[in-house]
């Protein structure tokens, strides 16, 4: 049974979609959906499970053996990837409907759960995928569905952002298929394991090291990775909250492990940070995003903007673990992917319960609201705690590791200017605790508390990112095993 499980995993959601259209009405295709993503979060779990305790998971589809068959394969980094995405999507989509009904016209809520069901398949798909053509092809069913989400907001902006969204995600997607096809050019071969074995004969072509910079820029577009971010403030900011918490939490992080695909599995660290220094590139380029994001982020007046630009700061984060090309650098790089899909995913999930109250995400209405929403601005603090990195939250691991690996490398100025970043997030997170705390609120406002069900979800988030800073065996010990495996380092 375990060989069918990253079958299962695609399979579930992708052919739950049109199901869920077909039903019509909205609460139906809610709970249809909720199911859906239950039932795919519970075959991560197991998956995790079986490639902890047995190695590996290869499935041949059709029968067909690799390399000429299209194979599954699973290992310690990608069921760690799978987990994050269906759980994300389990939690997010209890988010109650006041926060989809606030947002998204009246009758398209069917049409909304399918798109984020087809969404959920083409992440898990590039997740599992052995086969490096099929990674274009499961990119494109999560784009085409999440250009579309983002589009379904009432916010009049959201049309133009989910356009500029589609006009960038396209160039990254032909650049990521032109990397793609020089490397079988070269090889004769789009299997993974297959390529990795090929190209250690051609590393030399400038064919090869050509196919390498189109399938990093293709990747850093849909990463967000700066100064190629500019689609990402747009798009999580007029999107629907729901699809806002969706989309930080999960897309920009199944981009980050297609990256450590390429340059640690395909190519290999030794070739990608040591024969073409690509650090020099990589590194300076991440602390300007620390850096840059957070700037950015202080002068918002809007709190969805805000957090926007403070995930460009956070893939900073994940890429200057890269860039160490260390297994504690790399470790650092993937336990920050898994807690700030935490932290970013509650903290959206805030704004949601904030807007379907307010109606509106503007910074400067938020006066006194944390009198009047403890609860949910609660939850804003603890996530925010989170960003800085606060001990005792999934923050402070992350950058306890991120130090760590530039100790090891001798990099003491590295080091200074990651705590240095993480004081700029202090500013734009007291930003908002004065105003909701130590402001007086509008008289004529009338709001009151989130309901339960838009709280519960929010909370589960919001306290895994407590949960999990103080319990770290299971992210850390599967990153570890993974950075390990990335390097080429025997456990």
């Amino acid at each position: 049974m375990n060989a069918h499980l990253p079958v299962l995993a695609v399979l579930t959601p992708l052919l739950s979609a049109p199901l869920c259209l077909m039903l019509r009405r909205k609460l139906a295709a809610r709970f249809f959906a909720i199911a859906v993503a239950w039932i795919t979060f519970a075959i991560a779990i197991s998956t995790l499970q079986a490639v902890m305790q047995a190695g590996d998971i290869r499935y041949e589809l059709g029968g067909f053996a690799p390399p000429l068959g299209i194979e599954l394969r699973v290992d310690a980094t990608n069921a760690l990837m799978l987990l994050l995405v269906s759980s994300i999507a389990a939690v997010v989509l209890l988010f109650g409907p006041g926060s989809a009904g606030a947002t998204i016209a009246k009758g398209r809520e069917p049409a909304f759960y399918t798109l984020l069901l087809l969404a959920l398949a083409g992440l898990i798909g590039i997740t599992v995928t052995g086969d490096a053509f099929n990674v274009f092809v499961f990119l494109e069913v999560s784009s085409l569905a999440s250009y579309t989400l983002i589009g379904l907001g009432n916010d009049r902006h959201a049309p133009m952002s989910a356009f500029s969204y589609l006009i960038m995600g396209t160039l990254g997607g032909t650049f990521f298929l032109l990397g793609v096809g020089l490397l079988y050019q070269m090889t004769g071969t789009l299997n993974m394991a297959d390529l990795t074995v090929r190209l250690q004969d051609v590393h030399g072509s400038r064919t090869v090291v050509l196919a390498l910079a189109l399938l990093v820029v293709g990747i850093g577009i849909k990463l967000a990775v700066f100064p190629l971010h500019q689609w990402l403030p747009n798009a999580y900011s007029h999107a629907p909250s729901v699809v806002s918490a969706f989309l930080a939490a999960t897309s920009t992080k199944v981009m980050y492990y297609v990256l450590v695909r390429v340059l640690f599995t395909l190519f290999g660290a030794a070739f990608v940070f040591e024969t073409l220094r690509a650090d020099y590139l990589l590194m300076p380029l991440s602390i300007l995003a620390m850096f840059g994001g957070s700037l950015a982020a202080i002068y918002q007046t809007n709190l969805k903007r805000l957090l926007a630009y403070s995930s460009v700061a956070q893939v900073g984060y994940m890429t200057l673990g890269l860039s160490f090309a260390s297994v504690t650098g790399v470790t650092a790089g993937l336990v920050h992917v898994f807690n700030h899909a935490l932290m970013k995913g509650g903290l959206f999930l805030v704004v949601g319960c904030i807007t379907a109250q307010l109606g509106s995400s503007d910074i400067a209405r938020m006066r006194g609201l944390g009198k009047r929403m403890p609860l949910t601005m609660a939850a804003f603090v603890v996530g925010g705690f989170a960003l800085i990195g606060v001990p005792a939250t999934v923050g402070f691991v992350s950058k306890w590791y991120l130090v760590q690996a530039a100790l090891e490398k001798g990099m003491l100025p590295v080091a200074f200017l990651i705590l240095l970043s993480s004081i700029l997030a202090v500013v734009y997170i007291w930003r908002v605790v004065e105003i909701a705390y130590f402001q007086e609120p509008e008289a004529e406002a009338k709001v009151s508390e989130a309901p339960l069900n838009q709280l519960l979800p929010t909370w589960l988030l919001i306290g895994s990112t407590l949960f999990f800073g103080l319990n770290t065996d299971v992210t850390v010990g599967v990153a570890q095993m993974a950075a390990r495996q990335l390097m080429g380092v025997l456990p």
